[in-house]
Parts: structure tokens; C-alpha cells; sequence
């Protein structure tokens, strides 16, 4: 049986310059090359990806809970700047150096934060939540997503208030009625389903409120320069996915100097379970040879 994922090897908290602390969780060999992940939305540190697959290519998979997440201190009125300052300084507590980043789902932009100030070496977005506030996709978003960005692009505080309304209950409903057969054999295998609501139970521990400016963020216009993106990137989509982004990521991977668009067949938004070795292998390729 498939196993698309495994209780982490190792857990712990740092603590940041300004006192606040950090979560986070690793799989793979202690001295295995590093890879961040930043995971989707209103997940904990407690969801990896890659079970048996980490530990044969040698990686070191940290992941972290973003700010009120978690166990993370609550950062109120964070940026995706704040983010990346928190993880460099992450890298040099846990000697991370310049690590490989995925950022999956609502993870995305804020990997792409981290590659946009130099933090890491190599990005993989897989399934990424797309800059769906970007005028190209102002005529292709369906109704309600549209005033969603419209209610967030015109009351940012107001939105972040609706969406700490948000519960672990209402995500997972809404990731089970909007996902396809084929990523719902994932969600629904056992182990997997066990260990996604442990990692949402979690995400929720301290409230909605770390949810909700992780969404206001995300959903708003990206402050960062994409075109400025110096690291090699991978893009990864599955074909079926209907959720992330409008067109499959290839706008974003069009913005992004020199990124390599896959489109993957035969899955949707659980991308990052299915094919966790391709994505791994493409991003060790990268950070030894920066292409």
C-alpha cells in the first residue's frame, strides 16, 4: 500500500530575535540536504510528504508553522517580507544554510517570498495558490472567488475577520466537496485522512487568525517582484487541479526567469503526495547546480 506520508522524526520550537518561537518538524536523515516546505493552508508542521521517499534521496524535510499557526507565536499584521526574515533566521538556528523550498497550495507565495529575498536556492510551487488577484484573471474567476478578491482588495480588515471565522470542520469540507476522484483516493486513505486533520486540528489550535492573514496575504496582490526571482524554479500542476490556479500555473511560470512548467496528468491538487519523488529530485538537481 501507498504510503503518502509519515509522523514526523523529529519535532521542536526555535525562538526568533524578538522572543516569539517558531514550530516546526523534520523527516529524512539529520544531515541530509535541506528542504523546506510551506505547507498549505491552515496546516501544522505536523504534514509532511514523501514517506520513504525523503529518507532514500537523502533530504531533509523541515516544515514549519507560519506564524499563529500551530505552535507558533501569533505575529498580527505580518507580511510575506516578515515570513521570509523569520525563515532566514530559522536557517541559520537549525544550520539549514540556503535550503531548496516547496511551497504547496496556499504555501506558494510565501516560498516564493523566500526565493524573492534570497533565502533559499531553489523553489518547487506545487499546486500553488496562483496570484488570482492579478487583472489576467479578473474575467476567468468563477463568481464567488471573484468577490472574494474583490471583498479583500477593498477591505483587507474586513476580509481578514471573515475568514478567521474559518474552523478545521469547514476546511476539510471544503477540500473534500472541491476536490476530484482521483486526489479524494489520497485525502480518504486512512493514514493520510488522520493525518490531515491532526495537522488542521493543529493549524487551528490558537484560533483562525493565523489562517486568516495567511489568506489576505495570499489573495491580495503579491508585493514581490516574480521577475526579480534570481533561483531556478519548478512549477507543478496537476492537470485535474481546478483550484489553485486559473490556468494551471502557466502565467506564473511565465513571470518567473527561466521556471520550468510541468503539467501532470491523471491528478489534481494532491500532486505533491502522488509524485513527491520528481518534485524532490527536480529541486536537489537544482540546488547543486543553481539550473
Amino acid at each position: 500500500m501507498t504510503r503518502y506520508t509519515d509522523v514526523p522524526a523529529r519535532l521542536g520550537e526555535s525562538a526568533l530575535s524578538d522572543g516569539r518561537v517558531l514550530g516546526w518538524a523534520e523527516w529524512g536523515p539529520s544531515d541530509g540536504a535541506p528542504v523546506l516546505l510551506c505547507s498549505g493552508a491552515a496546516t501544522s508542521r505536523w504534514l509532511g510528504f514523501g514517506a520513504g521517499v525523503v529518507e532514500a534521496l537523502g533530504v531533509r524535510l523541515v516544515s514549519v508553522d507560519r506564524p499563529g499557526l500551530g505552535v507558533s507565536t501569533p505575529d498580527p499584521g505580518r507580511t510575506f517580507s516578515d515570513f521570509a526574515g523569520d525563515m532566514r533566521q530559522l536557517c541559520v538556528q537549525r544550520g539549514l544554510g540556503q535550503p531548496g523550498v516547496v511551497g504547496n497550495s496556499q504555501g506558494a507565495p510565501f516560498a516564493l517570498a523566500c526565493a524573492a529575498e534570497g533565502v533559499v536556492s531553489a523553489l518547487a510551487v506545487v499546486s500553488g495558490a496562483d496570484e488570482v488577484a492579478g487583472p489576467e484573471f479578473a474575467s476567468v474567476l468563477d463568481a464567488d472567488l471573484r468577490g472574494l478578491v474583490e471583498r479583500t482588495e477593498r477591505d483587507p480588515a474586513g476580509a481578514e475577520e471573515f475568514f478567521a471565522g474559518f474552523t478545521a470542520d469547514a476546511m476539510w469540507d471544503m477540500v473534500m466537496t472541491g476536490s476530484p476522484g482521483c486526489d479524494l483516493a489520497v485525502y480518504r486513505d486512512p493514514d493520510f485522512a488522520a493525518g490531515y486533520r491532526r495537522a488542521l486540528d493543529e493549524g487551528f489550535a490558537q484560533g483562525a487568525a493565523g489562517y486568516a492573514r495567511d489568506t489576505v496575504l495570499a489573495m491580495g496582490r503579491w508585493p514581490f517582484a516574480l521577475d526579480e526571482i534570481a533561483v531556478p524554479v519548478d512549477i507543478w500542476y496537476g492537470e485535474q487541479d481546478r483550484s489553485h490556479s486559473p490556468d494551471n500555473g502557466a502565467l506564473l511560470a511565465a513571470r518567473v526567469p527561466g521556471a520550468r512548467h510541468h503539467v501532470v496528468p491523471g491528478i489534481g491538487g494532491a500532486l505533491l503526495w502522488t509524485h513527491a519523488e520528481s518534485i524532490l529530485t527536480g529541486l536537489l538537481e537544482k540546488t547543486i547546480t543553481g539550473q
